[in-house]
């Protein structure tokens, strides 16, 4: 299923995106967790800068 997405984001309006993922800091625990969210192009340096 996993070839399925990627050939239907690199056809159309699926390259103007890309997957972030970001490592962020638990406040309660103090682990790492990631979050992954799909970003246009054009807004990714502006998602890592938060």
């Amino acid at each position: 299923m996993a070839k399925k997405v990627v050939a239907t984001l690199q056809k159309g309006e699926g390259r103007t995106f890309s997957k972030v993922i970001k490592m962020v800091k638990s406040p309660k625990t103090g682990a790492y967790t990631f979050e992954e969210q799909m970003v246009p192009n054009d807004k990714v340096k502006d998602y890592f800068k938060k």
